[in-house]
């Protein structure tokens, strides 16, 4: 086995073991709280329980270890960073978002709850996610730093921000700076704040904590080109979602604008600036150079 299949190897082993981790650290806040109703909790846990790679999290757990921290403190982000992920899957899958009816291989959760439920699962998620960050991190200050940065990154001026810009732009034309606002708004900026907490959590000083938070954003802006290829390019069973939607819907993504060459040559440019936005952290931060790596090779 060569040193590339060994580092990824290495890789896969460390990712199996954030998501196993994080997965633990959730079902033993959620699954024992007895002040949840049953119905509401089985549809979170349907959500939580699909699979999925689980990349905010590690990358919080993995941040946090490349800047010297204890990836035990890391856990409570990382449970908080992938509740909020979660619920945002959920409600995107809605048939006033993008009406899906598979996500990671199986009904969307409105397809088995109902939309209701599904709805109040994911504002459950939401919230969920902060009161795990105020019960669950040692430090106060800590906490609320911890708050500040996946609120900012998740709320109006973050992700849903950036999912409005996107209803908006639907059937009609934009240019590469309307795609550029929706890709980091949507997607980027919660990877820059998993990079961030992760930092943050292992008590980085600031020019750390805007090294990681760049090397996020920059893998963010790649992980979204890929994903609006894939759509594409992908099929349904590598999905696990419905393929294809993104012009059937006339959304404005990177290749409708810049084409399919055009797209790709950015995503591997972006993953190169978020690896050398690293090297001040030298071997530590090889994980979070792998994973950068491996956002423009993934096939699903």
């Amino acid at each position: 086995m060569g040193q590339t299949e060994t580092i990824g190897a290495d890789l896969d082993e460390r990712l199996g073991q954030c998501a196993r981790s994080v997965e633990e650290a959730i079902e033993g806040y959620l699954a024992h709280d007895p002040g949840v109703p049953e119905t509401l909790r089985k549809a979170m846990f349907y959500s939580l329980r699909a699979g999925g790679k689980r990349l905010r999290p590690a990358m919080i757990l993995l941040a946090c270890r490349a800047c010297g921290g204890e990836v035990i403190r890391a856990l409570p982000a990382a449970a908080a960073m992938e509740m909020v992920h979660t619920y945002s899957l959920i409600h995107d899958d809605l048939p006033a978002m993008d009406d899906d009816d598979l996500r990671r291989g199986q009904p969307t959760n409105h397809k088995v709850f109902g939309d209701g439920v599904a709805i109040l699962a994911g504002d459950a998620l939401l919230t969920y996610a902060f009161q795990v960050l105020a019960q669950h991190v040692e430090k106060d200050s800590l906490a609320r730093r911890l708050v500040l940065e996946l609120a900012a990154a998740a709320g109006a001026a973050g992700m849903i921000g950036g999912q409005v810009a996107d209803l908006e732009t639907q059937h009609g034309c934009g240019a590469l700076e309307t795609v550029q606002y929706i890709h980091t708004h949507k997607t980027a900026l919660m990877f820059r704040a998993a990079a961030r907490m992760g930092a943050l959590c292992a008590d980085a000083n600031p020019r750390r904590l805007d090294q990681l938070g760049d090397y996020g954003l920059k893998v963010g802006l790649a992980f979204q080109i890929i994903d609006d290829l894939l759509d594409i390019a992908g099929t349904p069973a590598e999905m696990g979602k419905r393929t294809q939607k993104d012009a059937a819907a006339g959304k404005l993504t990177y290749p409708a604008v810049v084409g399919l060459d055009q797209s790709r040559h950015e995503a591997a440019q972006l993953v190169e600036q978020a690896v050398v936005a690293l090297d001040e952290l030298g071997p530590p931060a090889e994980p979070l150079r792998t994973l950068a790596r491996r956002i423009v090779s993934r096939r699903s």
